[in-house]
Formats: structure tokens, sequence, C-alpha cells
């Protein structure tokens, strides 16, 4: 009963399209952001390096090297504040986390395997 009442609740927020990558892609969010009384779009483009949750809690993880700088950032799947996602490339992993891309310098740091 609660489920059901659950995904007629959530099921209009859900957004379908937005399920198009997989852990290990190369993707690039567009992202928009508000400030004060501006809305503008930003792109974070990096590595998706993990995704969990389900339905309408479905978040996912994307790693980018900026200045020599690791930087993460965890975006909500079904969030309004996303305006557009797209796959860069298509790559091909044997593990469902990536956190040991965390450890990695310089030019490994961004490596996986493409199929």
């Amino acid at each position: 009963m609660n489920r059901e009442i659950e995904e007629i609740v959530t099921g209009n927020q859900i957004k379908k399209e937005r399920d198009i990558f997989k852990v290990g892609d190369a993707i690039s969010v567009h992202a928009i952001v508000k400030e004060g009384d501006k809305e503008r779009v930003q792109v974070f483009s990096g590595i998706v390096i993990a995704r969990r949750g389900s339905g309408i809690n479905q978040t996912f993880v994307v790693r980018k090297i900026s200045y020599g700088e690791g930087v993460e950032r965890i975006f909500n799947l079904n969030s309004p504040f996303i305006s557009k996602i797209t796959v860069d490339r298509v790559s091909k992993v044997l593990r469902s986390k990536l956190y040991y891309m965390r450890k990695r310098e310089g030019k490994s740091a961004m490596k996986v395997r493409e199929s």
C-alpha cells in the first residue's frame, strides 16, 4: 500500500530520459545556477564514479581534475536544476563504484577503459 502511494506521488517527478549513462562514462552536466535574481547554465564535465539510490532519490557523483586538484560534485538525477546531461565518452568498467580514481594523479586520474 505504501509503495503504491509513493509511486503515485513521485511518478510524475521522475525523469526517465536522464537514465542514459552508467558508471565510468564521461558526461557533461548542464546545471542551472541561480545568483540573486539571475539564472545561468554551468557545465560540469567529468567521469561518473558512483550512482546510488532508486526512484526519486537517485544520485550520481561526477569527478573531474581542475588545475591539478580533484573536484567531485554530487547531483540528484531528478533535480529540476539539471537542464541537460550529455554523454561524451562511453566506457566499460568492472566495478559499480570507482572510488579508486581518487588516489590517482596526473593523466591516469581520468583514464577508464573505453568500450
